[in-house]
This record gives structure tokens, C-alpha cells and sequence, in this order.
């Protein structure tokens, strides 16, 4: 592998990955660990942050909103303000490229005594905040939206109702939007619906003392409740893992084990569809509360295409990408569908994994919706151009590690918004 001022990465094929690598922090559980804690009553030490880009925007706006925080050690310790001691803000809060982070604070900051201004890059600028400003409008918080849908937005603080809300989209941001908000209302809060999405907002609102009931079919908060600061152990995230995990699978004489690994049934359902697939997987589950915790091996397997749709998906989104990577080397066809959510995020992923594939030389059919592969499928390195979308830039990494040439990442520090290590780890498996 070489590198040009880490814009443009050269991989190569390899023979097998052989370790067991350190994976970075669970995004979706840093970013919120940071807010509940700057919230809470009490300091809330955390260990295990990741210290990527999206989850340094998160810090940097709870800054401007007045919170603290303290280094110590490799941990980090929030000084919490409780539910009403954010400070008005004296600059706009820059996002970066986090959707998590621009998402969850409109639904905080709806119930604020101030105003605020909420803004990101180009890319975040182009996503989608109405649907999560429609629930929030519905309990009384004032939102103006750039061209009525996007950032930069201003959100004047008010005071909030309560809401039944039917959730039309399975999206753990909107639900965890509209939980951040229950919290300045006087009345209990009912979220029915699509709610099947990740739920760590609901297990880390529980952690901090606030009394949330959650069912299969709804997810009810109570009125006038304080969050008690308590300390957050990180786990490694599985998003991240889970790049390895595909290319233990289809790379010759390879084994890998993962130590601290988020087994969170909201965030496994890639593992059942590689179960599905063929995978040699073990898994093994050592700590339950507030987030399951354990160790996964896996290995060179002989992988083969399903079908995934419905429920399925929001537990998978993330790994949809690497999806279509697998696909091209599992027997028989492999087809997504009703995974619209794919073409707003930090790109098109269905357009640009489709171009990407069809650059390395692979036949792929695109829906609105999802894309069909048929496998398997010789792939050629290429010109991999990422759109700036970290996981696209790392699922074709992946790629790579089986294609016949050299395959060029470009833009190849777009992969700091989730997994600055990711590179060097990929050396360490290969050298393992």
C-alpha cells in the first residue's frame, strides 16, 4: 500500500488477514453518550470515545453550548448542566459532516430558553431535515429550514407539548430527535410506528436514570424527569468491525477475532444476513447492560446471495454498501430492496456503489430502492472515487483486497469521519 499526502491510497491484493485488531468506538453510542452527559446532573466519565471527526463535532457544538470537559487518561469526563443549563450559543454551531450530530441537537435544542443556528459542510447541506423537523414543529418547536428542507437552520427555543407520533421511517436519529425533546415537555410522550431502528438512545436514557418504557410496538417516556450522571463504558463499533468481518469472509486463509464488540440486536442484523450468506461466525456475549458486549471470530467462508428487505434493513443500513461488495463473490444473486434511506446519506450510496462496481468491471442492476447483484464476479482494480462518503471509501477498500490490480482510493481521508486508524489497521491484518 502507498500513499499520496493520504488523498489517494494504492491497494493491493492480498492473501489472507490474519489478528485481532483494535476497533474504534461506537459512533452512534459516543455521540449520544456525549450529549445525555453534557445534560445530565454530575460529571459522566466515558471511556472508549471515538475520537473521529463526526464525534469531535458533537463535543465542539456542546462546547459552544457551554459544557466542559476533561481529559484523563484516554477517558473523558463531562461536566453535565443538567436539563437547563445550556448557555446560549455565541457562534453557529458547525456540524461537519454529522447527521447524527445537527439531527439529535434540533430535537435538544427545540426545548432551549435561546436560539441557535445549526450548520454543516456541502455534503451535510444536501441531506434532509424536514422529516425531522415535522415531529418536532408538532410539539410546538420553531425551526426555520434553508429552502424549507435543508441547513444551515435557525431553532428558537420554546416551550414544548407532548406528542403521539406515528414514525413513518425507521431512523434511530428522527426517534432519538424526538426523545431529546420529551424531556422539556410536562406530558408523557408515545412514539409508535416504525421504531424498530437502533435503540441506544433508549438504553443510555434508562443508564442515566430516566424512566422510559419501551415494547415492541411503542416507546413511552414520562413527563419532567433529570438525567443523573453515570459513567459510559464505549464499546468498539460494529459498523467498523464490520469491514473486517467482510474481508475475513472472502479473503483466502484469513481469521480474525474482535474483543469489546457492540452486540447490540438493533445493530447484528448484518451478522444474521452473513450467517444467511454461509459465514463461519462465533459470537459470544459477556456483559448485557446498558449495551451487549462480547467477542466475534470469523473466517475464510464460502459465501452465498439472499435476499434482504423489510425490517431487515434499518438494522443493516450501514453495511449495505459492503453488502454489494460480499454479492460479488457469493453464488447466485444477491438483491436489496426498501432501502431508499441509502440515496440520503452522506451520498447516493446506491448511485455510487453502483458506479464504483461497474468501474472494477462488475454487472449491477439499480432500483430505487436497492440494487441486484449476480455472483460471483471478477473485479478489476480501478479509480474508486468515495464521493466523500467514508464507508463507501472503506467498503472499496475491501473490494480491492480481492481485485485483479492495483485499485486507487481517492479522497481517502474521508474515512476520519467514522475510523482514522482504518488504513493502518488494514496493514497490521495483512501483516498479521
Amino acid at each position: 500500500m502507498a500513499s499520496e499526502k493520504m488523498q489517494r491510497i494504492t491497494i493491493q491484493p492480498t492473501s489472507g488477514l490474519r489478528g485481532s485488531p483494535i476497533i474504534p468506538g461506537d459512533k452512534s453510542i459516543s455521540h449520544r453518550s456525549l450529549i445525555f452527559g453534557a445534560i445530565a446532573e454530575g460529571k459522566t466519565q466515558i471511556k472508549g470515545l471515538l475520537g473521529s471527526a463526526d464525534v469531535q463535532s458533537t463535543q465542539y457544538c456542546l462546547k459552544t453550548l457551554g459544557v466542559n470537559f476533561e481529559k484523563q487518561g484516554d477517558d473523558l469526563i463531562v461536566e453535565g448542566k443538567g436539563l437547563h443549563g445550556l448557555q446560549t450559543p455565541t457562534n453557529s454551531l458547525d456540524c461537519g459532516n454529522s447527521g447524527t450530530t445537527i439531527r439529535l441537537l434540533m430535537g435538544l435544542l427545540s426545548g432551549q430558553k435561546f436560539s441557535s443556528i445549526l450548520l454543516g459542510d456541502s455534503s451535510l447541506s444536501k441531506r434532509p431535515m424536514k422529516r425531522v423537523a415535522a415531529p418536532l414543529i408538532k410539539m410546538g418547536a420553531q425551526i426555520n429550514l434553508s429552502e424549507n428542507q435543508y441547513c444551515p437552520l435557525e431553532i428558537k427555543g420554546t416551550h414544548l407539548q407532548a406528542i403521539d407520533y406515528e414514525l413513518p421511517v425507521a431512523s434511530a436519529q428522527i426517534k432519538s430527535a424526538i426523545l431529546l425533546a420529551s424531556l422539556y415537555t410536562k406530558q408523557k410522550c408515545t412514539l409508535t410506528g416504525k421504531i424498530n431502528s437502533r435503540d441506544h438512545s433508549e438504553r443510555l436514557l434508562k443508564h442515566f436514570g430516566v424512566k422510559i418504557d419501551c415494547s415492541a410496538s411503542q416507546i413511552e417516556t414520562q413527563p419532567q424527569q433529570k438525567l443523573t450522571a453515570k459513567d459510559v463504558n464505549v464499546p468498539s463499533d460494529l459498523s467498523s468491525a464490520a469491514f473486517w468481518i467482510a474481508a475475513a469472509c472472502i479473503t483466502e486463509n484469513s481469521k480474525i477475532t474482535l474483543n469489546n464488540l457492540s452486540l447490540n440486536p438493533t445493530r447484528t442484523g448484518f451478522l444474521s444476513v452473513l450467517e444467511r450468506m454461509g459465514a463461519h461466525i462465533t459470537t459470544s456475549v459477556t456483559t448485557d447492560s446498558p449495551e451487549p458486549i462480547g467477542t466475534l471470530e470469523v473466517e475464510t467462508s464460502c459465501l452465498k446471495g439472499t435476499k434482504i428487505q423489510g425490517q431487515e434493513i434499518p438494522l443493516l443500513i450501514d453495511e449495505i454498501p459492503l453488502i454489494a461488495i460480499l454479492a460479488c463473490f457469493a453464488q447466485g444473486k444477491t438483491e436489496v430492496r426498501d432501502a431508499k434511506e441509502l440515496r440520503v446519506k452522506e451520498s447516493d450510496r446506491i448511485e455510487v456503489v453502483a458506479k464504483n462496481l461497474r468501474a472494477m468491471g462488475a454487472q449491477i442492476t439499480t432500483y430505487e430502492d436497492g440494487f441486484m447483484i449476480d455472483g460471483p464476479q471478477n473485479l478489476n482494480g480501478a479509480n474508486i472515487n468515495p464521493h466523500h462518503d467514508h464507508r463507501i471509501a472503506m467498503a472499496f477498500t475491501i473490494a480491492a483486497l480481492r481485485a485483479k490490480g492495483e485499485t486507487h482510493i481517492l479522497d481517502a481521508d474521508c474515512v476520519n469521519i467514522s475510523y482514522p486508524e482504518f488504513f493502518n489497521t488494514l496493514e497490521s491484518l495483512k501483516n498479521g
